[in-house]
């Protein structure tokens, strides 16, 4: 029998809408989840485990009072459990943004995201462990080191890694991250599941502002489906956002994958020495499965990162020293973190007007590089999931930035030209390691990567390995058990790290 945790996001929503399965049964079974295995992983920061009860009573409240049998008029996600990364706010749980500076910061407000997806019947589990101020491609904090299900000894990635470890683990349907240079699709590499970077002004970042155009909230999912459907639910703007999309008809993400994408002109951008040789392969098959599969596939142009990274730096820098921290805090930060704050800091406005000027002649120069493909295919990281520790230089964090970057050179190029781009978990290393291959579209074409990845889904689905995950976090849980009294640490109601 298939446990409730087995079934993809959009099968839960339809057990609930059916009442086959009670949202409370639903939430009860993944705050069991988080209890087994989270003190392995570190997914979570808050556990709002009465908050999720008390929305799961509502939605059997909302299933008993309206809707036809089989869920019509229904909201999309009625009941569904759903995490949060820590960098989004969460009425009256702990707002922390990864940092023990801002360890007794409670949110007074959802962010417009967070309250789009309970309106559309989410309910929240709690916040997931986010690296600090979202700065690092790994996820390793004062509070807790996100790691993935697939080997606990190596990272969940960043920004998002709590939230990516999260889903592939089975402890949230699904999540919602944010992505300012990979945070999103870096986190679904390492965790073998799906990660969507919208386009620049497809979700909304109220109550905050992204005023450099970076970074935007988007779905972590199990699969392409599930990913639509969420980003469905996500999409929108506010009034007094900098860049807004129109918005997209009900449902329209979820319709685009479930259609056939037609066929397409795919570029694969070179190998380059720093690729890993399972990082190669992935790219490589998924190349030949998309000219199995009648799409037109041709060698990309060479991209170089030195391109972009002198400015980029600048602007990640200015973003991190951006951050309003009282002075006797600074030293709870963690190196890199001050790091970035000193170098952002000792920037000058007409530094960052000439990086920013600089970064948008660069994007302009890459969109016109590549616009002649419909999506161009990379891995998302040179690398498999990496042990870990072993980016960090806690004496030398300049080395650390740069170690960074040089295991995710292309994440960032969506981030600056605004354009969506999705990381899909299509290959596996012979030590069940995942390997995510990215896909990166024109401006606004998000329904032309979910149907595209759906297509590829279906013709390689990634679903089973989800067995031999949990045999690894079996094996870890009791390997761990001799060490806290012969069972998995529970975390109380309402609990933080």
């Amino acid at each position: 029998m298939t446990d409730l945790h087995e079934l993809t996001l959009a099968e839960q929503a339809a057990a609930v809408r059916r009442r086959t399965v009670s949202p409370t049964e639903l939430v009860d079974h993944h705050l069991r989840r988080i209890e087994e295995s989270d003190g392995l992983l570190g997914a979570y920061r808050t556990v709002d485990a009465s908050g999720a009860r008390r929305a799961a009573r509502a939605a059997e409240a909302r299933l008993a009072t309206g809707g036809a049998d089989d869920g019509a008029g229904l909201p999309p996600l009625l009941g569904v459990p759903l995490s949060v990364k820590d960098t989004w706010p969460v009425a009256g749980l702990p707002f922390t943004a990864g940092s023990a500076a801002f360890d007794d910061r409670i949110a007074p407000a959802d962010a417009a995201v967070v309250g789009e997806l309970r309106a559309a019947g989410a309910v929240l589990l709690g916040t997931t462990t986010a690296a600090e101020f979202g700065c690092s491609c790994y996820t390793e904090t004062a509070y807790a080191t996100a790691r993935s299900p697939y080997d606990p000894g190596r990272g969940a990635g960043g920004s998002s890694g709590g939230a990516a470890a999260s889903v592939a683990a089975g402890l949230a349907a699904g999540a919602l991250g944010s992505d300012g240079g990979g945070s999103i699709r870096i986190p679904a590499a390492a965790c073998g599941v799906v990660g969507l970077k919208p386009s620049r002004g497809r979700v909304t970042p109220a109550p905050g502002t992204d005023a450099f155009g970076l970074a935007t909230a988007g779905p972590l999912a199990r699969t392409v489906p599930d990913t639509a459907l969420l980003l469905d639910a996500m999409a929108g703007s506010v009034p007094g956002d900098g860049c807004a999309l129109p918005a997209a008809p009900a449902g329209h993400f979820r319709s685009r994958a479930g259609r056939e994408p037609g066929p397409l002109r795919i570029g694969v951008m070179p190998r380059t020495d720093g690729w890993h040789p399972e990082a190669a392969l992935a790219c490589r098959r998924t190349a030949d499965l998309l000219t199995d599969l009648g799409h037109r596939v041709e060698e990309a142009p060479p991209f170089d990162p030195g391109e972009y990274l002198p400015d980029f730096t600048v602007l990640w820098s200015v973003l991190a020293a951006a951050v309003p921290v009282p002075p006797e805090r600074e030293e709870r930060l963690l190196p890199l973190t001050r790091w970035l704050r000193a170098e952002g800091g000792g920037h000058s406005g007409a530094r960052l007007y000439t990086a920013m000027t600089s970064l948008a002649a660069t994007a302009r120069a890459v969109c016109h590089r590549y616009d002649r493909f419909d999506a161009v295919l990379s891995p998302t990281t040179d690398r498999p999931p990496l042990p870990v520790g072993s980016l960090t230089d806690p004496d030398a964090p300049e080395r650390t930035y740069a170690r960074m970057l040089a295991v995710t050179p292309r994440t960032p190029l969506a981030n600056l030209t605004g354009r969506p781009s999705i990381s899909l978990p299509l290959h596996w290393t012979p030590d069940g390691l995942p390997i995510g291959v990215m896909l990166t579209a024109r401006l606004h074409q998000e329904g032309l990567l979910l149907s595209l990845g759906a297509q590829l889904e279906r013709a390689r689905p990634w679903h089973h390995h989800a067995a031999r995950q949990a045999s690894v976090l079996e094996r870890a849980r009791q390997a761990s058990a001799p060490a806290r009294g012969g069972r998995a640490a529970a975390r109380p109601e309402g609990s933080t790290r």
